[in-house]
């Protein structure tokens, strides 16, 4: 097994028990006890988890996966996205790109188009850093640690600061209930700043957050234009998506 679908599997065991002995992972996985070990101080030292002699236990609920192994999960699918929403976007648009994995593989779609892109996390705008027909704008703000997303006074007076054609935003949760939601209220905030921002708003989310709510609002389905999904996104989801007048696209 990787090491990052090894990380991803204890994470969700420990975060589905609350507590896991060393020797429960080990046998879980099939590995030693000293990798397991190893890992679990990886996942503390990341705030994943808690270490305790001879196991881990969880952390309060509510918290996103490290952006390190999001990064490399479902990559392909990210990517397919990804495309799906360059090609939703014209030349000489104004593009505001949200933080978030899935995001990032859309600053990497669209880094060689004659657009304005305004990034709101560091490692979109080095993704999108080079172009030659690209005009970069960089936000204010405080990069959050690992996500690198822009956050605070100085981000948000940059976004009210501009109106940009095509606001692109990833979601930690999306539900006909609850709408668009985030883990942190920081991330929700930026957000909102971007949606009210911009004429045209496009969700990007895998198949797997749709029927989740995460712990802060952002906005209703009703705010959204696009979203751009998997194919195998839940039936009743993508009715009420509609229902709401958001158009919605599956790859």
């Amino acid at each position: 097994m990787a090491s990052t679908d090894r990380l991803r599997q204890i994470t969700d065991v420990v975060r589905a028990a609350e507590q896991v002995s060393v020797a429960e992972l080990a046998a879980l996985t099939g590995c030693s006890e000293m990798t397991v070990r190893r890992d679990l101080e990886t996942l503390a030292d990341q705030g994943v988890l808690e270490r305790f002699r001879g196991g881990a236990r969880n952390l309060l609920r509510g918290v996103e996966h490290p952006f390190a192994l999001r990064a490399q999960e479902g990559l392909e699918v990210k990517r397919r996205l990804a495309a799906e929403v360059a090609a939703l976007i014209a030349e000489d648009e104004s593009v505001v790109i949200d933080s978030g994995t899935t995001c990032l593989e859309v600053a990497r779609a669209l880094a060689g188009r004659r657009l304005t892109v305004m990034p709101l996390s560091l490692h979109a705008a080095n993704a999108l850093t080079g172009g030659t027909q690209l005009t970069l704008l960089l936000p204010g703000g405080q990069p959050r640690p690992g996500e690198l997303a822009m956050t605070g006074p100085l981000a948000l007076a940059s976004l009210s600061a501009l109106r940009f054609d095509t606001a692109v935003i990833s979601c930690c949760g999306l539900s006909a209930q609850d709408g668009l939601t985030a883990y942190d209220l920081g991330d929700a905030a930026i957000k909102q700043a971007a949606i009210g921002s911009s004429r045209r708003v496009i969700a990007v989310t895998e198949a797997a957050k749709l029927s989740r709510t995460a712990l802060a609002h952002v906005v209703p389905l009703s705010a959204l234009d696009a979203v751009v999904t998997e194919a195998s996104a839940p039936d009743a989801e993508m009715e009420a998506l509609a229902t709401a007048g958001v158009s919605v696209r599956k790859v």
